[in-house]
């Protein structure tokens, strides 16, 4: 590191070396993009995909999501302490390794969501809730792992800004390409059902790919000691550490808003396009200008946290958000104003995806530091528990929201149900961005100067070499 870097590191109160290459950061994007392919079929999709196509009532479709999110959840906790304890740990690294081995698994039972046998009502439910929990838990040992990784690749606060900017690059270049490429597959094919299955297989294949190129090009910098033995003992102090973590709370109370209310929108842009505004081809028009936004807010989130605190940076893309899905509430009765008003929404989403990584991964060092116990993968995976919890609320919800307006599927909505409709697009996420503000505002204490001084008392602990001879420079 130069004068110039070491300077600049100093004022950032950040006194941890530059670890992370371009490479490293393009590969962990790449893993996202993946990610998204695999994931946000079901999020899009999977719920229209139930309702209109297999023919499940959508009270009973969106139990599903509940259900299977749930398990979801308690999944991610386990296999965040399993992670954690590991002790066979190869040259391949500590997470590595799961984004090589889950893809092809994650990839064969997303398939299997969209090819629903043609059982009794009872069967096709019964089916749908096997093939989405095992979906979700096969999922969990992928992205557990990769999502646990920042802290490994870098200690440098602002470099794990960037990554987590990146990897919110790829996750949102994945969802755009899914938003846009999805339904002309679909109606390529002679019908929307087989069509749906083509399209999944081909996102599925695409998602594995981007996973093992990925895992080719990512690096583990840091490691801890492979932890020799495991007790009950060691287990509950570390779960008690986690609750004892009022950052890492918080931020999963701030995830529980936030990203229900993304998904929601994602599940109901589907039905505003069918029958509010009847112009399918209003989906991939969003997609494309939407998602195109986020990576705007992508962008600018590095310039922005040089300069302002990440809390700070988050409350504004919050307050965009809710200013935006306000007046679309009103306003957006047209395919261009449609796609307008969404697309500043997620312009101010942008803020918040992109640094929920960079500020769990702070917490990670706040709980080491408050209790002396590092736990990623248990951090991360409290973390993702709340945001299961979010997807359960954001598939739930509108199922039964649907069905309490008289949705009818394929027909001509009633004016209750387009209003019902209209408020679950933008209303529900404009209130929980007016909550997220208020909690950041007083709960959040993770400020970028308190932080740097827990980072150098951490290093100061470890003696850490890199580090001491890096301010030996200065």
């Amino acid at each position: 590191m130069d004068s110039t870097e070491t300077q600049a590191a100093t004022q950032k109160n950040d006194i941890a070396p530059r670890t992370v290459t371009l490479r490293n950061k393009i590969g962990y994007a790449m893993g996202d993009v993946g990610n998204n392919f695999l994931f946000d079929m079901g999020q899009l999709y999977l719920l229209n995909y139930f309702t209109d196509q297999v023919g499940l009532p959508s009270a009973a479709a969106g139990t599903v999501f509940l259900v299977a999110k749930i398990w979801d959840a308690f999944a991610d906790m386990s296999v965040g302490t399993w992670i954690d304890n590991r002790t066979n740990i190869s040259k391949r690294g500590k997470f590595r390794p799961f984004l090589l081995w889950a893809g092809i698994p994650l990839g064969l039972l997303l398939i299997a969501n969209f090819t629903t046998p043609n059982f009794s009502v009872t069967g096709k439910l019964i089916w749908a809730y096997l093939a989405y929990m095992l979906f979700g838990t096969c999922y969990s040992i992928s992205n557990v792992p990769f999502g646990s990784m920042i802290p490994t690749m870098t200690r440098n606060s602002q470099e794990r800004s960037e990554l987590a900017s990146w990897r919110q690059a790829g996750s949102n270049l994945g969802l755009m390409l899914a938003t846009i490429g999805f339904m002309p597959i679909v109606n390529l094919l002679p019908n929307e059902q087989t069509g749906y299955t083509v399209a999944v297989v081909v996102f599925a294949a695409l998602g594995v790919i981007c996973q093992w190129i990925s895992y080719a090009n990512i690096k583990e910098n840091y490691s801890a000691p492979a932890k020799q033995k495991v007790n009950k003992k060691d287990l509950k102090a570390a779960f008690k550490s986690l609750l004892k973590n009022k950052p890492l709370i918080t931020l999963s109370i701030v995830n529980l808003f936030t990203f229900s209310a993304f998904n929601l929108k994602l599940a109901v842009q589907v039905y505003y396009c069918k029958y509010i505004l009847k112009d399918t081809a209003a989906i991939s028009w969003l997609g494309f200008f939407s998602i195109g936004m986020v990576f705007v807010s992508v962008f600018l989130t590095p310039i922005l946290t040089k300069r302002i605190d990440k809390k700070y940076v988050y409350m504004l893309g919050c307050a965009i958000w809710a200013i935006a899905d306000i007046l679309g509430f009103f306003m957006a009765d047209n395919t261009f104003l449609f796609v307008f008003f969404t697309s500043i929404a997620y312009l101010g989403d942008g803020f918040t995806s992109a640094l929920n990584w960079a500020l769990v991964s702070d917490c990670v060092e706040y709980g080491e530091w408050q209790t002396g116990i590092r736990s990623e993968g248990m951090t991360y995976s409290f973390f993702l528990y709340f945001r299961k919890l979010s997807q359960a609320i954001a598939g739930f919800v509108p199922g039964v929201v649907l069905a309490w307006v008289g949705y009818v599927p394929g027909q001509t909505q009633t004016a209750g149900a387009l209003l019902g409709i209209r408020g679950l697009m933008f209303l529900y996420s404009a209130v929980l961005s007016i909550a997220t503000i208020i909690l950041m505002y007083w709960a959040y204490s993770l400020t970028e100067k308190r932080y740097g001084a827990i980072v150098k008392d951490l290093l100061n602990r470890r003696g850490d070499e890199k580090v001491n001879s890096v301010q030996m420079t200065n």
